[in-house]
């Protein structure tokens, strides 16, 4: 299956791993379609984009939700630990990340790729590059 379309900021790291803004209840439907067994929410519930009951959703639709809030204006070490320790945790499941714009999301992997895998930095950066450049405390956070 194709991967979908119109989905905000939609990014294939690889066979195993998409990203994107947030998706729609339709849109989250077909991030299911493509054998996705996890979801990880980096943004917070709180925002007007945010699903009413992502959990419950992404349950209806057979997959896990996990959500790690992360404060846009505040990133955190402990942020990261928690999104490193729940993405290790799928294994090599197919997993979806995502945020509002991608903007978490797409810091947070470069972060891991290039901290934890050990990849080349422009390799790792390159995710991220696609989506945006981080100013400010997500310029800091990702150095």
């Amino acid at each position: 299956m194709a991967d979908p379309d119109g989905i905000i900021n939609w990014y294939r790291l690889d066979d195993r791993v998409t990203t994107s803004g947030q998706p729609t209840e339709a849109e989250l439907a077909s991030i299911a379609d493509l054998g996705v067994r996890h979801v990880i929410n980096l943004a917070l519930h709180t925002h007007e984009k945010a699903l009413p009951d992502e959990a419950a959703s992404a349950a209806g639709l057979g997959m896990t939700y996990t959500h790690i809030p992360v404060d846009f204006q505040n990133p955190t070490e402990d942020d990261f630990a928690r999104f490193r320790d729940a993405y290790e945790a799928t294994g090599t499941d197919t997993v979806h990340v995502h945020c509002i714009l991608n903007y978490r999301v797409s810091a947070f992997f470069y972060r891991y790729r290039r901290d934890v895998l050990g990849m080349a930095e422009a390799d790792a950066r390159a995710h991220m590059d696609k989506i945006w450049t981080p100013e400010g405390v997500w310029e800091a956070f990702v150095r």
